[in-house]
């Protein structure tokens, strides 16, 4: 991952506000909601393995890159469940359908501080 430029850590501009950042949630709980509506689920966070492939499709170079992550940070196979089910909420908020390698990226990077505390 690209380490953040001390200029954007440094700005001062000022931040979204909370009635936008609720916005973007509740629209994002709306697309679950229609989307898991034939399953007995509400939310992304909520699916199990057979959904996890049903619902977290990916482009292959996100395909590539879960796989490296795997592989180099020697994920389990829960964790890999994790970060799909993270990566397809990013996906969701970004209006995306099909999970990116940006929103992998993303996921792991919560993983991985997640792992650290």
């Amino acid at each position: 991952m690209p380490a953040i430029k001390y200029k954007e850590l440094a700005e001062t501009k000022d931040a979204e506000p909370s009635s936008s950042i609720k916005e973007r949630v509740e629209r994002v709980r709306l697309i679950q909601r229609e989307r898991f509506q034939t399953e007995e689920i509400f939310y992304n966070a909520q699916m199990n393995t057979k959904l996890i492939k049903k619902y977290c499709l990916m482009h292959e170079e996100a395909k590539e890159l879960l796989k490296k992550a795997m592989t180099e940070l020697g994920l389990s196979a829960r964790a890999y469940d994790k970060v799909s089910k993270v990566s397809r909420t990013i996906a969701d908020l970004a209006g995306e359908e099909i999970i990116l390698a940006e929103h992998i990226c993303e996921a792991v990077q919560y993983r991985s501080l997640d792992r650290q505390w």
